[in-house]
């Protein structure tokens, strides 16, 4: 379904009781932050990076809630292994920090992750194959330290039914 701009993520919604609401939470490329304050109001203590300075500015206020602005791109990948107790990603791709990413949630912790795949071109941006996941990527990568919660891929609908984007979303825990 689509959102906006201050309405999380359906998919995060559903799958939010998987973090516990002390939780240090990553949200990578928050944006303006639409999920960093779901989950800070749930009590987590978030970090909110995003390489817009002034999409961050709005969440500085908020109790409990760190930010950071980098280049998730052009910087190396700044978070040590298992420094969070969840990641959450949402309509973002960087494939070169997959790796990293996944190591740095804790054993136990949730990955939940919801961005576009191959096909999405036909819906508009992003339409570059460097910023969608293959089919079943997420699931490739996440098959060996974690245990997928639930996982899907396909047509985004709107309000009346109607595609709007090719998504692919994963809920899983790091064994």
């Amino acid at each position: 379904m689509m959102h906006s701009q201050d309405t999380p993520s359906a998919w995060f919604i559903r799958h939010a009781a998987l973090i516990q609401p002390a939780a240090c939470v990553l949200d990578l490329a928050c944006g303006h932050g639409r999920h960093t304050r779901f989950f800070a109001t749930r009590g987590a203590r978030v970090t909110a990076v995003d390489r817009d300075q002034t999409a961050l500015q709005s969440l500085s206020a908020i109790g409990g809630v760190t930010t950071e602005c980098r280049d998730l791109e052009g910087d190396a990948w700044p978070y040590a292994v298992g420094s969070f107790d969840a990641i959450v990603v949402c309509n973002y791709l960087w494939r070169p920090t997959l790796a990293s990413l996944l190591a740095t949630i804790k054993p136990g912790g949730v990955l939940l992750y919801e961005t576009f795949m191959d096909g999405n071109e036909r819906y508009g941006k992003p339409s570059r194959p460097d910023f969608l996941l293959r089919s079943n990527e997420l699931l490739k990568l996440t098959q060996d330290a974690f245990c997928v919660v639930a996982y899907v891929e396909g047509d985004e609908l709107d309000a009346g039914g109607q595609p709007f984007a090719l998504k692919q979303k994963i809920a899983a825990i790091k064994r």
